[in-house]
């Protein structure tokens, strides 16, 4: 049995499961990405809920596995070398996850960075602009007299959109015909912003033919479908 005394975070959430991987997350669109792939890749694991409402994230033992303080992160007692590793960023958990199983990710060069390519589009584009549009358009923001920054939001919001429209044209997940993590790290977001933050209308989502098609597709997938409402909110 591995032993994680080492590391606070047991403190707090105590591994039930100390063999296997450890999730410390929210369903949130971040949050789901690496619950999603732990469903698909099928890596036993054990889910600890960050509940935002109290203020986990805040507390010292998570932020000694994430000083950043934000979900997604991990401690996988059977990391590199056979020692534990704690993980934090979703991006670099659903690569290291895939290298770790030869799941999800190409194995071939080129491919391999043309999905990374993708995969840092969604962390570096999909995510904040998305997410900043649910902040003006649906929380605190939307109080704002000032409608520039949602203006601004919307529009690069329908932009991305458009990428992935030309991206998907003619293919089923963004690597062709090959799911990989490229498409696991935006199912989530995409979900969230024409769902939970009723943007729908807003960025004209219904115009658009290839990414509905996709996100259904991606919906429809059993291992999603769990991803999504792991770890359970009280």
């Amino acid at each position: 049995m591995s032993d994680l005394s080492a590391f606070p975070i047991t403190r707090r959430w105590p591994a039930k499961h100390p063999d296997c991987l450890q999730l410390y997350s929210l369903p949130t669109p971040n949050g789901v990405k690496v619950s999603i792939m732990l469903e698909e890749i099928g890596l036993p694991y054990e889910a600890h809920l960050v509940d935002f409402n109290k203020d986990d994230q805040k507390t010292s033992e998570f932020l000694a596995l994430n000083p950043n303080g934000k979900i997604p992160a991990i401690l996988d007692p059977d990391g590199p070398g056979g020692k534990p590793l704690p993980l934090f960023e979703s991006g670099a958990i659903l690569q290291y996850l895939a290298e770790k199983t030869g799941k999800l990710l190409p194995h071939d060069a080129a491919r391999r960075y043309h999905t990374i390519q993708w995969l840092h589009f969604q962390i570096g584009g999909v995510g904040p602009m998305f997410g900043q549009l649910g902040f003006f358009h649906k929380f605190a923001g939307k109080e704002f007299a000032d409608k520039r920054p949602l203006e601004r939001y919307v529009a690069e919001s329908k932009r991305l959109l458009g990428v992935m429209e030309t991206r998907l044209a003619g293919r089923k997940w963004f690597m062709d015909d090959e799911y990989t993590i490229a498409d696991i790290s935006m199912l989530g977001w995409v979900r969230n912003l024409i769902g939970f933050y009723g943007a729908r209308d807003l960025v004209a989502f219904d115009t658009l033919q290839q990414v509905p098609a996709w996100l259904e597709r991606g919906l429809a997938r059993p291992a999603v479908q769990r991803g999504l409402e792991i770890p359970k909110r009280p």
